[in-house]
């Protein structure tokens, strides 16, 4: 896994800093490999396909999605490497290079 450098944190960040973004991408992640059709998220999250394929868009542009054409249909799936090198660079150096255990439902190092 690579980190990011600070200019494509700033663009991930700022493309997750916008409620239907954030809501769109954690419900492509939670799909997982399969991903999603605009359709079916669109359902999902209760927004309009005209803004969702907006915010997809946002989301493609910082990297963090990606989209594959199956027949008549865009399957949009999260992008796992970037989503991993946003959290290497927002969690590099953590704890002063000590060691650290952080769990799922952690936001810090328990040796901290």
């Amino acid at each position: 896994m690579t980190a990011l450098d600070e200019p494509q944190t700033v663009q991930a960040l700022a493309a997750l800093a916008q409620p239907q973004r954030l809501r769109a991408f954690r419900a492509l992640v939670v799909a997982g490999p399969a991903g999603l059709t605009p359709g079916a998220m669109a359902e999902q999250l209760g927004v309009a396909p005209s803004a969702l394929s907006f915010h997809l868009k946002e989301l493609a542009h910082a990297g963090l999605v990606s989209s594959e054409p199956r027949g008549r249909y865009l399957v949009y799936r999260a992008s796992f490497a970037r989503m991993n090198g946003l959290l290497a660079y927002l969690t590099q150096h953590c704890c002063a290079g000590g060691a650290c255990e952080i769990g799922p439902a952690e936001a810090a190092c328990r040796s901290c």
